[in-house]
């Protein structure tokens, strides 16, 4: 299907965050959420649980070029929202 060496770098990459987004999917989703019918959460736990969150998928989509001046940067909350695309981890609790 690709077999031209230029995709090669951009099939990788995809295969890596597919991986790693499956990960948390089957294995680190499931331990942080055991036992969540029972949780009463106060709003410093849904901030907690957001950041956990957010900060797992900067992990995997790693930062972004910044168009103007050209410097790395990490992602905002609202892209990571747009490239994960499933609902974040306290809509899943509640």
């Amino acid at each position: 299907m690709y077999s031209s060496p230029f995709h090669w770098p951009i099939i990788k990459e995809f295969s890596r965050i597919k991986q790693s987004l499956d990960r948390i999917i089957a294995i680190i989703l499931p331990v942080v959420l055991y036992g969540c019918e029972t949780w009463s959460l106060t709003l410093r736990e849904e901030r907690r649980l957001r950041v956990f969150e957010n900060r797992v998928l900067r992990r995997i989509f790693g930062s972004k070029r910044d168009e103007v001046t050209g410097e790395w940067r990490k992602l905002h909350n609202e892209e990571l929202n747009d490239l994960y695309c499933s609902p974040d981890i306290v809509r899943l609790i509640k």
